[in-house]
């Protein structure tokens, strides 16, 4: 059905900002470091979504961050996450702190009151990778780091809920921060009213993103999102076939977007659906940010 009162207006990839270093060949929707636009700062809780290609052997050294929600999405290739507290070459085994993403991996990573860490690649070939940003609901949050994995083989039968809010929400207490459960099972929780969703949309299939996240039940009640009017839905279609993938939202001629491209969709309400058709010769790689 239709969403004939939703605002659809897509933001093409020509038009995104756009940084060449070397090393690091980065496209920006929203402002970020030099690029600066102040008709594209946020999207509710959305605060920057970079589409990254980093080199073999390079790659962001040691950094900090607080008061941000920020999530690595890997597309293709290698990337290592490591705490500052890791020393190189003596990591141990894999956990929250170390792990070396692959496609199909997201890290996670709560600011909160202050972290540090680098994002390598230290691999022998280009990784790609969309990171992410949000604004969290809180300042000064415990800092905290996540990943899963997420499967390709499920992205490909409907969008896969990626991110949801902490079911305890903005009022948790430091045990249910430490439990970390997300409203979504199988998610990682995030500190925000967003719920993140990808999926892998065969040529001529369409997929429907149920608007404010699937429900789910925490104590009896559905608490996926509380603002559940007026929600503000973020599409991109990452640049994964060389320009062969495209999609149609709502069925509407005007919204078709190429690789790169993204769409804001404002004026929607939970539970309502957003169909996203495959039109083009290949498969689509989407991402949903659902945000307040």
């Amino acid at each position: 059905m239709a969403l004939t009162h939703a605002r659809i207006t897509p933001r093409r990839s020509s038009a995104r900002g756009h940084a060449e270093h070397g090393w690091l060949d980065s496209y920006h929707t929203f402002s970020f470091a030099s690029y600066h636009d102040p008709a594209f700062m946020s999207f509710g809780s959305l605060r920057v979504l970079n589409e990254d290609r980093v080199a073999a052997g390079t790659g962001f050294p040691t950094h900090s961050h607080r008061d941000a929600e920020i999530f690595s999405y890997i597309l293709n290739g290698e990337l290592t996450h490591r705490d500052s507290m890791i020393q190189k070459g003596k990591e141990g085994k894999q956990g929250e702190s170390f792990y070396r993403m692959k496609r199909g991996d997201v890290q996670f990573t709560t600011g909160g009151k202050g972290i540090a860490h680098s994002e390598q690649n230290e691999s022998s070939n280009l990784v790609h990778f969309l990171q992410i940003w949000a604004t969290p609901w809180a300042r000064s949050l415990t800092p905290r780091y996540h990943t899963r994995t997420f499967s390709d083989a499920a992205k490909r039968t409907g969008f896969v809920p990626i991110l949801s809010p902490l079911a305890a929400g903005r009022g948790a207490s430091a045990a249910e921060e430490a439990a970390a459960l997300p409203s979504i099972k199988d998610t990682i929780p995030i500190h925000a009213d967003l719920v993140m969703g990808a999926g892998l949309i065969g040529a001529g299939k369409r997929f429907e993103w149920a608007v404010g996240g699937p429900k789910a039940a925490v104590d009896g009640q559905e608490t996926v999102v509380s603002k559940k009017q007026d929600r503000r839905v973020y599409v991109h279609l990452a640049m994964t076939k060389g320009g062969k993938a495209r999609v149609r939202l709502d069925g509407r001629e005007g919204a078709v977007l190429g690789e790169g491209d993204g769409a804001f969709v404002e004026g929607v309400a939970a539970g309502e659906g957003l169909g996203v058709e495959s039109v083009g010769e290949e498969e689509a790689e989407v991402v949903v940010l659902d945000s307040d």
